[in-house]
């Protein structure tokens, strides 16, 4: 199984993400800048991100992108679910097959690349980034000056 790019940037997105303090806002020009990665298609990706509810985004002088949900809640096979565009393994129709009418590649397929998202679910974005000081490190994210929002107290 390989990934699509977009994919990968999603989950890539997400780790930055999780290594940032908790309520922490980066923006897609920094996670771009980080990965060295068109900001055009990060853009794409954090849209996605956030209409999944992976992402918050708040627009404004204090705004950003923010994780929604707390990285061990978040499973990666379910992300992978969520970004691939085609989890069939094959496409059929291109050009089109003349061994569909008898084909069974398809379905071992279909058992494989659910045994694959099955043993993804095993893994939460808290385990792809439990080596945050290495990430923060190789990124040269500087987590001091990320702005994180305080809480007004009552």
């Amino acid at each position: 199984m390989k990934l699509t790019t977009y994919t990968d940037y999603g989950l890539r997105t997400l780790m930055f993400m999780a290594c940032l303090p908790p309520g922490a806002r980066s923006s897609v020009v920094e996670i771009s800048n980080y990965y060295d990665i068109s900001r055009n298609h990060m853009v794409k990706v954090v849209v996605e991100l956030v209409s999944l509810g992976y992402l918050s985004s708040t627009r404004g002088k204090n705004g950003g992108i923010t994780l929604a949900r707390l990285p061990r809640d978040i499973r990666i096979g379910q992300v992978i679910r969520d970004l691939e565009n085609n989890l069939d393994g094959v496409d059929c129709g291109s050009p089109g097959c003349k061994l569909v009418p008898v084909c069974r590649l398809t379905r071992v397929l279909k058992v494989g690349m659910e045994a694959f998202l099955t043993a993804m679910d095993d893994f939460t974005l808290s385990d792809l980034v439990n080596n945050a000081d290495q990430i923060i490190a190789i990124l040269q994210i500087d987590v001091d000056a990320i702005p994180v929002p305080t809480q007004k107290t009552v």
